[in-house]
């Protein structure tokens, strides 16, 4: 499998150097300075790629595009979307002209992700992403206000949101808004609560349904172009994969990727699997999504989570969460074998160590949330070893 490293762009205090030297040769990264909408000029995307890949001696390629943003208002279905759909077509167009095929997205809708602790604590002073549900009712009930938010939490964990509003500071409540704000597309953007209060009633009324329908035009609407110049779609599951702020989420379960592989039944049409997100959900039985689904799998992001009964859970060390890993290298290793002795050239599975803690000298430096350069590195490094292992236990191919 290709080993690969979220990469933030120029900006991003962990440079291409450092990257090379934590073993990883795929950069996955983005154009984050385009806003969502707007086409990915070719020029622009020749100009980072000859920055990824100027220093020969580091051995990097641009192999994942993470993400190509969609619009809210083809999440919406609000308006005439011709021109956000040619525009997304375009930037396809774009990227394959660049030798960029794979191109990772999603359809979350407001939130790309949510998490209430950027730096829970851990024993000997790291520090880890976690999503606690009391604290993000507290948000959903007391903050925000959303009419009828307290239907969506259990008696206990409304009781407790109670119970932290109550106790908590200015400053508290400060800190909780921009911790959930940082999981917005590409966190740059924020919003106060009246602006998210205005976003929220956008949707007011719009269900599951809605969303499943305004994402199959979408899927019409690309895939075809994706396909007719070899560029692999691959749709990230929803983190948490539940309804949050009344939002709906439709990217969470084995039926939810059927669904979504079935609305254009080809190869263009694929999955992120990330072992996180659908974790995060107990219910779903990750070995076999991975075997239901293995030859739509274009892209791999392995981390690990620790669920609590109320719905919280924890970024776990990458070997030590709820989903056991060296189950899953093993069925991605068998599919890669498969595409392999079927003559595929493309036959290595990108993935990355997704997240890390917030460990050693890191702490405290100001890096992409859950993106630490240490902490990834020690996942990277787990991984590659799991890997090597059950690839000469049963005779699959690393590279």
């Amino acid at each position: 499998m290709e080993q690969t490293w979220r990469w933030w762009g120029p900006n991003d205090l962990i440079t291409l150097a450092d990257i090379c030297q934590t073993g990883a040769t795929g950069i996955v990264t983005a154009l984050h300075e385009v806003p969502a909408g707007e086409v990915w000029p070719s020029a622009a995307i020749a100009a980072r790629k000859r920055i990824i890949e100027h220093d020969r001696t580091l051995g990097l390629r641009w192999s994942v595009v993470e993400s190509v943003q969609v619009h809210e208002r083809i999440k919406l279905g609000d308006g005439d979307l011709t021109p956000l759909f040619e525009n997304f077509r375009q930037t396809i167009r774009n990227l394959a002209a660049n030798g960029i095929d794979i191109v990772c997205y999603n359809f979350m809708p407001v939130l790309d992700w949510a998490r209430t602790q950027l730096r829970a604590p851990l024993p000997g002073g790291a520090n880890a992403l976690r999503f606690n549900a009391a604290e993000f009712a507290a948000f959903d009930c007391f903050m925000l206000e959303r009419e009828g938010a307290e239907h969506s939490w259990s008696q206990d964990v409304y009781a407790r949101a109670k119970r932290w509003f109550d106790a908590s500071t200015p400053r508290m409540r400060e800190d909780l808004l921009a911790t959930i704000m940082a999981g917005l597309p590409g966190a740059y953007d924020r919003y106060d609560i009246a602006g998210l209060r205005a976003m929220l009633k956008r949707y007011h009324g719009f269900g599951r349904d809605e969303l499943r329908a305004t994402l199959a035009r979408f899927l019409h609407e690309v895939v075809p172009t994706a396909a007719e110049h070899g560029v692999r779609l691959c749709i990230h599951a929803d983190d948490p994969p539940r309804p949050l702020l009344g939002l709906p989420r439709i990217a969470g379960s084995e039926e939810d990727i059927a669904f979504i592989l079935g609305v254009v039944d080809e190869p263009a049409n694929g999955l992120t699997l990330c072992t996180g997100s659908l974790g995060a959900r107990p219910a779903n039985d990750l070995p076999a999504i991975a075997r239901r689904f293995a030859d739509r799998i274009h892209f791999v992001h392995l981390r690990n989570v620790k669920n609590d009964p109320d719905g919280s859970f924890m970024e776990a060390d990458h070997l030590d969460g709820d989903t056991n890993m060296v189950t899953m290298v093993k069925i991605l290793l068998e599919e890669q074998k498969r595409r392999k002795d079927a003559g595929r050239a493309d036959w290595r599975i990108p993935f990355r160590s997704d997240h890390g803690h917030e460990m050693l000298d890191d702490v405290g430096k100001a890096t992409h949330p859950g993106y630490p350069a240490i902490g990834r590195m020690r996942g990277l490094a787990e991984l590659r070893g799991v890997m090597r292992a059950v690839a000469e236990l049963n005779g699959l191919p690393l590279a």
